[in-house]
């Protein structure tokens, strides 16, 4: 049984002492609890990192055996899913999903991140834990920091030169944009290394230079660099457009709390800056359980296939106590998402 649980029902994230808003969560965790669902599913895992394995060596090999040819090209895309795939195991795997044991867990996570991507376990895993302490709080969630994309009107009304034209344009750049997201994964991954202490730093930064070294050296002694480059560039593109088709529906145009205002419980907290994609297995397999966001945000520990088996207690769970419970189609979530940029920038467009 995961150790965030018992935990959760004592003092739900978010919830301070004297808070009576743990107990909108509570018995919805004793219902979870009693189905089992926060169960690891070692098998399914166990499974699912295999097949991986064994695609991922099987498009290597490909590559091997066609060589200089720019057929090879053709394995770019399949190397950009499989490559979302991976980072889906790693993000499931520093949710403590796969084992509860944090040895474990960061064992997996360095494999799929450091070495198989090039991403840093560490980093991903310190942004994304405090995204997930405070998804869409403008001072706390690093996702909504005024970066490339800024997310509400004031963060607009800052931007100048070249950063006021990203913005009054950044709905049509967004997917665009994302192309980049592959390399630029990366370069967070070296650039928080100078933030790791030195044992950690010394892991993470061999298998980082070790999957640059690897994937180079794939590259160059299979074809020629202009081939390489090439293929290099199609498959980070592909792959960084993989990722942003996932996370861009999760939290953009949801609800933002106000800095200032009253502090939500833990339930009200993640129910209301997260956005649910319906949709088949298929939607699950493309857009790696993280369609069930509201799910995932409640249980970050839960494994990734009992999150469609939670959603209707979840939903039943909201609809009693009265709280939105936001879900919709994959286009539309784009639509929606796309419509927040839009509007965030509207003011600088002079409309």
């Amino acid at each position: 049984m995961p150790q965030i649980a018992p935990a959760l029902e004592k003092h739900p994230p978010g919830a301070t002492a004297g808070q009576s808003a743990g107990s909108d969560f509570t018995p919805l965790l004793r219902t979870v609890r009693r189905q089992d669902l926060l169960e690891r599913r070692y098998g399914w895992y166990a499974l699912g990192m295999a097949v991986n394995a064994l695609a991922l060596g099987s498009v290597v090999t490909g590559v091997v055996l066609i060589g200089n040819s720019w057929w090879t090209l053709l394995l770019a895309p399949v190397l950009a899913v499989l490559s979302a795939r991976t980072a889906f195991i790693g993000h499931d795997a520093g949710h403590s999903q796969i084992s509860g044991d944090r040895a474990v867990s960061r064992l997996i996570g360095l494999v799929h991140g450091n070495l198989l991507l090039g991403m840093s376990y560490s980093w991903w895993n310190d942004k994304h834990s405090r995204h997930h302490a405070n998804p869409n709080h403008i001072d706390k969630d690093p996702d909504v920091v005024a970066d490339v994309l800024v997310f509400t009107a004031a963060q607009a009304g800052k931007r100048s030169g070249f950063r006021r034209w990203l913005t009054r344009n950044q709905a049509w750049l967004f997917f665009p944009l994302t192309l980049l997201e592959g390399v630029a994964l990366k370069v967070h991954g070296f650039q928080d290394l100078r933030r790791q202490p030195p044992r950690e730093r010394a892991v993470e930064a061999l298998l980082l230079v070790t999957h640059v070294v690897s994937y180079t050296a794939l590259l160059l002694t299979t074809m020629s660099l202009g081939k390489a480059l090439v293929f290099a560039a199609l498959h980070q593109a592909l792959f960084g457009l993989h990722l942003g088709l996932a996370f861009a529906p999760n939290h953009k145009g949801m609800e933002m709390p106000d800095p200032d205002g009253e502090r939500w419980g833990h339930l009200r907290r993640q129910v209301l800056t997260s956005r649910n994609i319906r949709g088949s297995v298929l939607t699950d397999w493309f857009l790696g359980g993280l369609n069930y966001q509201i799910e995932h945000h409640l249980f970050p520990s839960m494994p990734r296939p009992h999150l469609r088996l939670a959603q209707p207690l979840v939903r039943a769970h909201c609809r009693e106590l009265g709280i939105p419970y936001a879900e919709t189609g994959l286009i539309d979530s784009y639509r929606q998402a796309l419509g927040h940029l839009h509007e965030v920038g509207s003011p600088l467009r002079g409309e």
